[in-house]
Order: C-alpha cells, then sequence, then structure tokens
C-alpha cells in the first residue's frame, strides 16, 4: 500500500475510534439507541446518558488518547537521542520514578502529584544514564541493565511507601500502580492537558532535530547544533510528557517502546514523519485497549494489564532481531 495512504489513514483513524468509544461501554443505559434518541430528543432518560456520556465516558476517551499519544512520542524520541531501539520511559525507570514521586504525593500531599512524577521521573533517567555512561559512550547493553536496576530501586521505595501508607490511600496506590483509567474525569484531564501538551509541542518543534542527534554527536556538531544541549531539552519534554501521563494513568508499561516499532515500521526511520503519527496512533491504540479493557468481562481489567501482555513478547521480539550481545 502507498505510503501516503497509510499516512492519511493514520491522521483520519482518531476521529472514528473517538466517536465509536462512545458508544463503548458497561452501562446498558447508554446504548447506541439510546444515544441516537437523545439526540433527536426522544429519551426519557436523556440527563443519565448526559451524564454517562459528557461526565464519564468522554473524559476517559480524551484521557486515555493523551496518555496514549505522550508515551508513544516520548519513547521515539528517547530511542532516537539514544540512538538504541530497546529504550523507553519503562526501561530506563522513568516510569518507576515518576509512580514513586505520585505515590509519595499521594500518600504525604507534600508537592502536588504532577510535580512530584516529574521531579522523580526525570532523576530516574539520570541515574540510568549516568549509570550506563563510560567513557562518553553509552552502550545499548549498559543502558537496559542500568534502567532496570533504577526501576527496581524506585519500585522498592514504591513499595516502602505502600507498607507505610494509611489502608484506604493505598488501596487506591495499587489500583493506580496496575495503570488504569477507571477514575478518568475532567479534573484528572485539565490538570494533565498543559503538561503534557507543553512536552509534546517541544518534541514535534525539535523533531528534525532527532534526526540529525540519532546520527551521533559528531555528525550534529558539524551541522552547527549542540547535541548535549539539545538532548536535555528533548529529554526534559519527553519526561515531562510521560511522567504527567504516569501521574494521571499509572504505570502503562512498555507502551513507548512498542507503539515507535510499530510506526517506524509503516513509515521508516525519519522522525519528522514519525513523531506526529506516534502521537497520533498511540493515543488511537491505548484507546481501543482501553475500550476492551472496560467491556472484555464484567469487571474492569487494569489497561497496564493488556499494554504488559501486548508489549512483553513484543520486545522479547525485539531482542531476537537485533542480535544484542555483550558488546553492543
Amino acid at each position: 500500500m502507498n505510503r501516503r495512504i497509510i499516512h492519511l489513514v493514520f491522521y483520519i483513524l482518531p476521529l472514528p475510534v473517538i466517536l465509536a468509544s462512545l458508544f463503548i461501554g458497561p452501562s446498558h443505559t447508554a446504548t447506541l439507541g439510546s444515544i441516537m434518541d437523545l439526540f433527536l430528543k426522544n429519551s426519557d432518560d436523556s440527563d443519565l446518558i448526559k451524564s454517562i456520556i459528557f461526565d464519564v465516558r468522554l473524559p476517559r476517551i480524551l484521557l486515555s488518547f493523551l496518555v496514549g499519544g505522550s508515551l508513544a512520542i516520548s519513547g521515539c524520541s528517547i530511542q532516537a537521542i539514544f540512538r538504541n531501539p530497546l529504550t523507553d520511559s519503562y526501561i530506563l525507570g522513568l516510569s518507576s520514578g515518576a509512580a514513586f514521586g505520585a505515590a509519595l504525593a499521594l500518600a504525604y500531599a507534600f508537592l502536588p502529584v504532577q510535580l512530584s512524577a516529574f521531579i522523580f521521573g526525570l532523576m530516574a533517567v539520570a541515574l540510568s544514564y549516568f549509570t550506563a555512561r563510560k567513557n562518553k559512550n553509552v552502550s545499548i547493553v549498559s543502558l537496559i541493565l542500568s534502567g532496570i536496576i533504577v526501576s527496581g530501586i524506585f519500585t522498592a521505595l514504591l513499595t516502602i511507601v505502600q507498607f507505610f501508607s494509611d489502608p484506604f490511600k493505598l488501596q487506591s496506590i495499587v489500583h493506580w500502580t496496575m495503570g488504569n483509567l477507571h477514575n478518568a474525569n475532567w479534573v484528572k484531564l485539565r490538570s494533565s492537558v498543559i503538561p503534557i501538551t507543553i512536552g509534546v509541542f517541544v518534541i514535534f518543534v525539535y523533531r528534525w532535530r532527532l534526526n540529525v542527534l540519532a546520527l551521533g554527536d559528531d555528525e550534529a556538531k558539524t551541522v552547527g547544533i549542540n547535541p548535549e544541549r539539545d538532548k536535555i531539552i528533548i529529554l526534559i519534554a519527553a519526561t515531562l510528557a510521560s511522567s504527567s501521563a504516569v501521574a494521571v494513568a499509572g504505570i502503562i508499561g512498555l507502551y513507548g517502546l512498542m507503539v515507535p516499532h510499530m510506526i517506524r515500521m509503516v513509515t521508516g526511520p525519519d522522525n519528522q514523519k514519525s513523531i506526529p503519527l506516534n502521537f497520533l496512533f498511540g493515543g488511537t491504540f491505548l484507546l481501543i485497549i482501553d475500550d476492551f479493557s472496560r467491556t472484555i468481562s464484567s469487571f474492569e481489567i487494569p489497561i497496564g494489564v493488556f499494554t504488559m501482555l501486548l508489549g512483553a513478547p513484543f520486545f522479547i521480539y525485539l531482542m531476537k532481531k537485533t542480535n544484542i550481545g555483550w558488546n553492543s
């Protein structure tokens, strides 16, 4: 199929998926027929249906789209600046760091949740990067291993927070760490839309520089780009976007690893094209997964379970395909 047609499909796809998601849910009141009756003004339950559509489903749909898009675009930018196809916010420990920060704020309210998630998420990525860095080089294996170690440290700290938390707060923290959107509302959407928009906008503006940075520092310097400065700016933007997503949706594992590769298989390595497509398809794909998570059974399954079940085999496939060795 022509790539232009595929790109056009990716640009158009979010709208029908968002509209279709309005009709999907466990409620037997807000069905397709009753919603059509609402718009035709023939429904006796108009207030209830309006509440289900505009107060329950719509904010969840928009939040799912924002979270999925921000995680995908963050993963794509992190892979580009580290020149490593096996990195994302989850692998580098960003998700665990942001989760610890958000849980700390939820349990003790010493900082706003968004700010605490951002600070500890950035701290986790910095620890992973500088631990893996040796002689100004960062190998694939070292970065993955350091990310696993840092992720383990923050996961342990998160467990300590859970252990000392109030029982009522503990329940919300445990459900939140599974990664789910069942508590999505307009307040959470408003709190996350600004930081996610800022992070995504910065990455979008710097998307052409990602192509140069992916070639290496020496090549970037020859065209007048300061690679260290640009990497820091993009990394902060990616951390802002993904940590804001973690703060409202919990840990959604390996999503930022899986989606950029799916887009890259279609569009190629050009970040100027793949960055906007990552956001659009990432948001659409997570929304489809969320639709399944809230309708596949009589009770809602955390969305983080679905993404991990999809992402883990995909990660294994990538490791096999790239033939990683100890000298990589």
